[in-house]
C-alpha cells in the first residue's frame, strides 16, 4: 500500500475523525500521542480490524465484515504510530495500562469519582460547572469500558479534561482508582438507552 493508497483508505474509511468545519460537528477527539503511549501495537490493530462492539467504532478487516485487506490494516496501524507517535513522553511517567489488569469495585469506583471526578462533572456524575454528565445513559450507550478507561487515563484536553494526574494536584489516580471508576460508570448503563422518548417527538401533525 502506497502513502497515497492510505490517504484514500483513511478518507473513506475515517471520516468521522475528520472536523467538518462549518457543520458544527466535534468528533470526539483524544490526545493522540498520549493514547499511542499508552495503547500497544496489539491493541491498536484489533481495534481498526475488529472495531468496538457496542460503539460507532466499525470493523475494517474484510474478515470482520470491513473492506481492508490485512495487509492494508497492517498498513494502517504502522502508520498512525509512525505519523503521529512520539517516543519518550511517558518517559517521566508511569501511567495506568492501557487495559485493565483486574476487576473493578463498584462501590471503590464511586468514592474515587468522588474524589477525582465529581468536582468537574457533578454528584452522580449528572454534570457540572466545568462538565458535562458522564452518566447520561445515551453516551454510556455508546462508549466501551476500553473507551472510557482511555479517556480516564489521557484526558480530553480540548475539553479542559485533565488526565489522570491532573485531577487532585499532586495526587495521579492509580491503576486500580481507574478500573474501579471505570467499573461504577459501566453500572449506570441501562438496558434501552434515550428513554422514554419525547412525547413531542411522535406529536401528530
Amino acid at each position: 500500500m502506497s502513502f497515497w493508497d492510505l490517504e484514500l483508505c483513511t478518507r473513506k474509511t475515517a471520516p468521522v475523525a475528520m472536523e467538518r468545519k462549518g457543520e458544527g460537528e466535534q468528533p470526539l477527539r483524544l490526545p493522540i500521542r498520549w493514547y499511542l503511549a499508552v495503547a500497544d501495537d496489539v491493541a491498536i490493530r484489533k481495534v481498526i480490524a475488529s472495531g468496538v462492539r457496542g460503539t460507532a467504532m466499525p470493523a475494517f478487516a474484510q474478515s470482520s465484515g470491513g473492506m481492508l485487506t490485512d495487509k492494508q490494516i497492517d498498513v494502517i496501524a504502522r502508520e498512525i504510530r509512525s505519523r503521529w507517535g512520539r517516543n519518550g513522553i511517558l518517559d517521566a511517567a508511569n501511567p495506568p495500562s492501557y487495559a485493565a489488569k483486574s476487576s473493578g469495585n463498584i462501590a471503590h469506583g464511586e468514592l474515587a469519582y468522588k474524589t477525582y471526578c465529581e468536582s468537574c462533572h457533578g454528584p452522580g456524575g449528572h454534570g457540572g460547572s466545568k462538565g458535562s454528565s458522564i452518566t447520561d445513559d445515551s453516551f454510556l450507550g455508546l462508549v466501551s469500558d476500553q473507551g472510557l478507561r482511555t479517556i480516564v487515563i489521557t484526558g480530553r484536553p480540548e475539553l479542559g479534561a485533565p488526565d489522570w494526574r491532573g485531577n487532585v494536584p499532586g495526587k495521579p489516580m492509580s491503576e486500580q482508582e481507574v478500573t474501579d471508576v471505570v467499573a461504577w460508570l459501566g453500572s449506570r448503563r441501562v438496558q434501552n438507552p434515550g428513554q422514554p422518548y419525547s412525547v413531542s417527538n411522535y406529536a401528530q401533525h
